[in-house]
């Protein structure tokens, strides 16, 4: 499968430059979930059909049915420990490396495999740099049970944070709700600017109910972003902290 269009050709090219970059044989993988970071897994396929030596760990489904089908090699964090990286997209992430993600209600098996990465880098079309996030709504992994009041506190959090009056959305499926595949609900907060990403992740999972939040901060090291062209970027954001510091000694 080859790109059609002008922003595929952008994913793409941030695909298959992180191949070139960062892949070595041995390597230990986290496969990202999301269009880009389906273009670099097809990408990945293509290399390991010409001898590249890796496994990979998926952080979605999806993600995993297109490693079958492509033939990269999986494996589980139960059987090989931390990874050497995860490669990843955002729905937008901005000049600090902070990411909206969860645009494909995978955030919470893509924080489980970044966390468990020595590095993680973040691959993006041009389309998704933005100067603030905020404009993509962002997901928020909540649990079935009593979800209403879940969704009650998370508007009682974003009001005390400087963000009164947020649209708070159950995101749908198909004629009902959407079940991430841990099996939960996905609220989606249209907040259109997000003023201190930092304070916002660090916050909102302490809410019961709440099991994870698609703020990712300070854990992306590196940013490819491709272009139509076929040309990419590569940005370090490796110095920008973090709201929650991994527990993994990354």
């Amino acid at each position: 499968m080859q790109p059609s269009n002008e922003q595929d050709r952008a994913k793409w090219a941030a695909g298959t430059a992180v191949i070139d970059a960062y892949i070595r044989d041995g390597m230990k993988l986290g496969l990202g979930s999301g269009t880009t970071s389906h273009w670099f897994v097809r990408a990945l396929g293509e290399a390991v059909a010409n001898g590249l030596d890796v496994v990979g760990v998926p952080t979605s489904t999806s993600t995993r049915d297109l490693a079958l089908e492509v033939g990269v090699p999986l494996t589980t964090l139960a059987e090989v420990g931390k990874l050497d990286l995860t490669v990843d997209g955002a729905d937008e992430i901005d000049p600090a490396g902070h990411m909206i993600k969860g645009g494909g209600a995978c955030l919470l098996w893509e924080r489980i495999i970044a966390d468990n990465s020595a590095k993680m880098v973040c691959v993006v079309d041009e389309g998704k740099a933005v100067d603030q996030l905020g404009k993509f709504p962002l997901p928020i992994e909540v649990v079935q049970f009593e979800w209403q009041a879940t969704e009650r506190a998370i508007a009682e959090l974003l009001d005390s944070l400087g963000h009164p009056g947020v649209k708070l959305t159950r995101r749908e499926k198909d004629g009902g709700p959407l079940v991430t595949d841990s099996g939960n609900f996905i609220v989606d907060a249209h907040l259109e600017a997000i003023k201190d990403p930092i304070a916002l992740d660090s916050q909102l999972n302490w809410i019961p109910g709440v099991v994870e939040n698609g703020l990712f901060t300070g854990i992306a090291a590196e940013v490819v972003i491709g272009r139509g062209d076929g040309s990419h970027d590569i940005r370090d954001v490796s110095a920008t902290p973090s709201a929650r510091p991994s527990t993994r000694g990354r």
